[in-house]
């Protein structure tokens, strides 16, 4: 009989140094897994603070070409178009 509980043993043993290799491989996997998804995070928030910068830059952009004065500038230099005197406005009504 000790020997039928020697046997028991030896497998329990077995069995949980088993578990254990495997739940320590799996800390590891996770670990790395973890390491390789914050490098990637780190490496879209760098591309969202650039997109970010470049989305400012645009905004500046629009606000300069889009300015009345500069319109205004340009549709008398390249139209020939001027603000009307208040004789040459008419005024239509229905």
């Amino acid at each position: 009989m000790a020997h039928r509980l020697w046997g028991w043993r030896q497998l329990a043993v077995l069995v949980l140094m088993v578990l254990v290799l495997a739940s320590a491989l799996a800390v590891i996997t996770t670990a790395h897994l973890t390491r390789v998804q914050y490098a990637r995070l780190q490496q879209l928030e760098r591309s969202q603070d650039q997109l970010q910068t470049k989305w400012g830059q645009l905004l500046l952009e629009e606000s300069t070409w889009s300015a009345p004065s500069r319109i205004e500038r340009l549709a008398s230099e390249r139209l020939d178009m001027h603000v009307p005197e208040l004789d040459e406005i008419r005024v239509i009504r229905r």
